[in-house]
């Protein structure tokens, strides 16, 4: 996802209403919206130029305040054109944008980072042509690649359906899937990046899991020997989740990425989402070169701060094997204690914990 896959659902787009530019847009309401296709149009232009200037501007703490005018007396053929035109922008500032760099956008935790200003881009394009070209009666299917991409980046918590265009549909409320309650409310989710001492937690999104499960880089770069194999093992059950409808983002896999280099050295997440009593399991690996300087328990230190932070969450715990003393030790500098014969027995007998592992707790 990024600057090309920006400018391919422009083209989609033009090359759609192209046949109705000699029709009045102001007259017809788009499908599904109050807009008139005009205004929808229009806001196509104004939500690309946005996202770039959100991006190039490194806005903090709300959208860069300006809107995008037309010229009076702009025809369609000209709307056209200035989608093209601001699409061009957004494809350029995420190709300079450096990769850790996040700018304001609120869904759903206040930033998005390149790849999530072009996918939103691509995802606010192929959206709105369709609601133009259903209001104008005109055929419209994206490039299937193109859907495909905007669920695995923005919307890791649905479950992908048999054919990317009619699933991205169903999840915007836009149409129907056999199996599947309609949806009448919906939001798309940026990654959950979480800021450590000297490392940044970034969640890795299903598209970046699936490529690390598979050998890639997930589009990170790791210092030599990375990532590690644990971390391409914690991405396998992401993709699992993910393709079975009920992972949850916020409790999946993030990468720790230092902001002095941008390198990524580790990986750290959650086992699964809270269980009913409010207990959630943590697991982190580090890549051999950035051992022993601390980054794990700094890490560790944070996500667990965040994660008892939520009131859905009571305890955290780690299980660690007896022989690996580094591990034991970043789980004490982080505030764990060892469990108590009591508490392991029961981990054990109640709740299938492994033999062999020590059991370490943190509560709120």
């Amino acid at each position: 996802m990024g600057g090309d896959q920006v400018e391919e659902a422009v083209a989609s787009c033009v090359a759609a209403l192209l046949p109705a530019v000699d029709r009045d847009w102001k007259e017809v309401k788009a499908a599904g919206l109050t807009w008139s296709c005009h205004e929808t149009a229009v806001h196509i232009a104004d939500d690309l130029v946005a996202y770039a200037a959100n991006l190039a501007g490194r806005a903090r703490d709300a959208y860069v305040p300006f809107e995008l005018t037309l010229d009076e007396g702009t025809d369609n053929t000209g709307l056209l054109h200035v989608v093209e035109t601001t699409g061009a922008l957004l494809a350029a500032t995420v190709r300079t944008a450096p990769p850790g760099v996040r700018a304001f956008h609120p869904y759903p935790f206040g930033s998005a980072d390149r790849v999530g200003f072009a996918a939103m881009g691509v995802a606010e394009v192929l959206l709105h042509t369709h609601d133009l070209t259903q209001a104008l009666g005109l055929p419209y299917e994206p490039p299937a690649a193109l859907a495909e991409s905007v669920l695995a980046w923005l919307f890791p918590h649905i479950q992908p359906g048999p054919a990317s265009w009619p699933a991205l549909l169903w999840a915007t409320g836009r149409g129907e899937l056999p199996g599947r309650a309609p949806v009448t409310e919906w939001r798309w989710r940026n990654n959950l990046v979480i800021p450590a001492e000297r490392v940044t937690l970034t969640g890795i999104r299903p598209a970046a899991a699936d490529d690390l499960r598979l050998g890639g880089t997930g589009g990170f770069d790791w210092i030599d020997g990375g990532p590690y194999e644990g971390t391409r093992e914690a991405c396998s059950y992401l993709m699992k989740a993910y393709e079975a409808g009920v992972h949850r983002p916020e409790f999946g896999v993030f990468a720790l990425v230092r902001p002095e280099d941008g390198r990524a050295i580790g990986g750290i997440g959650f086992h699964g989402a809270p269980d009913g009593e409010g207990r959630v399991e943590i697991g982190y690996d580090l890549v051999a070169g950035a051992r022993g300087n601390g980054y794990a328990t700094e890490a560790l230190r944070a996500l667990t701060g965040w994660a008892l932070a939520r009131e859905d969450i009571g305890l955290v715990f780690l299980t660690i094997e007896h022989d690996n003393v580094s591990s034991q030790g970043v789980a004490t500098r982080a505030g764990f204690t060892r469990a108590t014969e009591e508490e392991t027995r029961i981990a054990h007998a109640e709740h299938d914990m492994e033999a062999g592992l020590l059991l370490y707790l943190r509560r709120a």
